[in-house]
């Protein structure tokens, strides 16, 4: 039924301290309710050096920990252009991070880069807004764009890569 490599995916906001961790740590339990966490992995990265080393903001840790997540084990980096070669999918949480990362992509490679919100075709937003400036309800908001998104991600993954073609 399952290819034998993992399928990996990266997850891309400006710092990895709120929106790429909380996505990261929402695709991941969802993996993991799905049993699929020996064929899926995930990471997360920034495209932007701010917080390297840092764990998730601590209202990113608060709204997964009040949904049933603990993300306190992530730690930011930032993405680099051989995360091109070794991940499936380079997910940008907004247009200014794809585009970042669309000049970072080595030719042959584009094809890896996606919005997040483009698996959510249901929402009427496209871009995972950044919560870092404004209050609880804007993580509230991120977790549930980032659960609506990950679903569909998953369910591309499953149709394209692991189910018995």
């Amino acid at each position: 039924m399952f290819r034998m490599s993992k399928i990996s995916v990266l997850f891309v906001c400006m710092g990895n301290i709120c929106r790429s961790p909380t996505a990261e740590g929402a695709f991941r339990h969802l993996v993991r309710q799905h049993q699929l966490d020996r064929h899926i992995k995930t990471d997360s990265a920034g495209t932007h050096a701010y917080h390297v080393g840092d764990p998730p903001d601590r209202r990113a840790q608060q709204t997964a920990l009040s949904r049933g997540l603990d993300i306190s084990d992530l730690h930011a980096r930032k993405v680099r252009t051989a995360d091109f070669k070794k991940f499936h999918y380079v997910i940008a949480m907004d247009q200014a991070n794809y585009q970042a990362l669309a000049e970072l992509a080595p030719e042959g490679h584009e094809d890896r880069l996606r919005l997040f919100l483009d698996f959510a075709p249901n929402l009427k937003e496209c871009e995972v807004p950044d919560p870092y400036y404004g209050g609880p309800k804007g993580f509230e908001y991120v977790f549930d764009l980032v659960e609506e998104a990950s679903q569909g991600l998953l369910d591309e993954i499953r149709k394209k890569h692991l189910e018995q073609k």
